[in-house]
């Protein structure tokens, strides 16, 4: 059996991120920090340069290709809007062509970006002030899986195995053949990367959301996310896969329970433009 801790551990190269964003978090994190100082790191690299530019002109964030400088792209995105941007980026570039045995790696950045989009989407309807760092949580909420069949594929595999044969819910099945559930090796990963406490907190209560504490509403609106996800994935009709989710949920988040299709919809319909923005080399379903 393993503990997230021990699978972490041994993803060190994995559980690397960019110099250049660490440089960033510490500009955001210091009472000193500037827009200025965040502009001449995000400037000094020259494929974060084009990769924030290429973004806040895509359709993402819908400033129709009219910023054409990082010196005008961070006052307008602001400094909590460049970080979310830079991990995201980073994130992209650590895992992009990353093979994983027993894994269809395009397949899992479907899954990633649809509930990226999901999430995001969910908490706009919320009027979630966090709404944009939805978009990055949902992007890492299942990076925990990629971890899993990077250290112990075999076992990931058998409890993936496991779960569709008997029926038995995945994090369950981890959690007797491997010791330990994809949110907890996301979270543990969230740790070693020393992302801001929001990003542990609420992928490690994704899948019980009111374990979340003061976190328990962004929990929630990743648990209805991926709910979609799985829907998409599986070609599930909307009303099924909503009947899975706990009313109370909908009024934790202050949302009526017939959004989820509309959710579902605007996310298929921005996936390919998002996926091809993010993850320019992976293949088209």
């Amino acid at each position: 059996m393993h503990s997230a801790q021990e699978i972490v551990s041994h993803v060190e190269s994995l559980a690397t991120l960019p110099t250049v964003y660490h440089q960033i978090r510490e500009q955001l994190d210091s009472p000193d920090g500037s827009i200025m100082d965040v502009t001449r790191l995000v400037s000094s690299d020259p494929a974060l340069t084009a990769g924030v530019l290429r973004l806040v002109n895509s359709a993402f964030y819908g400033f129709g290709g009219q910023i054409d400088t990082v010196e005008r792209a961070v006052p307008i995105l602001g400094l909590q809007q460049v970080h979310d941007l830079v991990l995201a980026i980073s994130v992209s570039a650590v895992f992009d062509g990353m093979q994983a045995k027993h894994m269809d790696m395009n397949r899992f950045w479907h899954g990633s970006m649809m509930c990226a989009l999901a999430a995001r989407a969910l908490a706009r309807a919320a009027d979630h002030p966090a709404a944009e760092r939805m978009f990055v949580i949902g992007l890492l909420a299942d990076i925990g899986h990629l971890v899993m069949y990077q250290t112990v594929p075999n076992l990931a595999d058998e409890a993936q195995s496991a779960a569709s044969i008997h029926g038995e819910p995945l994090h369950l099945a981890e959690c007797r053949i491997i010791g330990c559930d994809h949110a907890e090796v996301g979270a543990t990963l969230m740790d070693a990367w020393k992302l801001p406490s929001c990003f542990a907190d609420v992928i490690g209560a994704q899948l019980v959301p009111r374990l979340g504490g003061e976190r328990a509403v962004e929990a929630t609106l990743l648990h209805i996310a991926n709910a979609i996800v799985h829907a998409d994935r599986y070609d599930e009709p909307s009303d099924v896969a909503l009947a899975r989710i706990e009313p109370m949920m909908w009024n934790d988040i202050d949302l009526a329970p017939e959004c989820f299709a509309k959710v579902r919809e605007d996310a298929e319909l921005n996936l390919a433009a998002c996926i091809s923005t993010f993850f320019p080399r992976l293949r088209q379903r």
